[in-house]
């Protein structure tokens, strides 16, 4: 019984885990407007910014490519004006890097570029600052999306 409990309370962190994931999952299906199902989602560091990227699984799926497209028009807009309720509802706390991108929003570009099956919304700056706060976000996003996507800057 001893050992059955030791064993409990060490995967109890895996299944927090787990269960955010989950949560980040549902609730960024809600609010971006598409299945992380049938879409692939990565983030990139670059060395003036980064870019944010979705693309539907299938070249064929009009239906995902254009709420893909929606989805990064609407972010563009939002992140621009300061606006970032999106990445706190999806997961659920203000991500690192965002009480700076808001306070220097004036020094971050955002230019959303289609791509044959969704979108990307390209991130710039010339502000050292901001560029920092820019790759703590994108970091956070790939770590708690799970992208695998690499966090060192290219």
């Amino acid at each position: 019984m001893k050992s059955l409990l030791i064993l409990l309370l060490a995967l109890h962190p895996v299944f927090a885990q787990d269960a955010h994931h989950e949560g980040v999952v549902k609730r960024g299906d809600n609010v971006m407007g598409f299945s992380h199902e049938k879409t692939t989602h990565h983030f990139e560091l670059l060395k003036d910014g980064g870019l944010i990227r979705a693309d539907a699984d299938n070249p064929n799926d009009v239906e995902s490519r254009d709420q893909i497209r929606m989805h990064m028009q609407h972010i563009a807009s939002m992140f621009s004006s300061g606006n970032f309720n999106a990445p706190m509802l999806i997961h659920e706390k203000t991500p690192p890097g965002v009480p700076t991108m808001k306070r220097l929003r004036k020094m971050i570009q955002y230019r959303i570029e289609p791509t044959p099956t969704g979108a990307e919304v390209r991130i710039s700056t010339a502000n050292p600052q901001a560029l920092e706060a820019v790759h703590q976000f994108l970091r956070f996003q790939i770590e708690d999306h799970q992208t695998g996507d690499s966090e060192a800057v290219r």
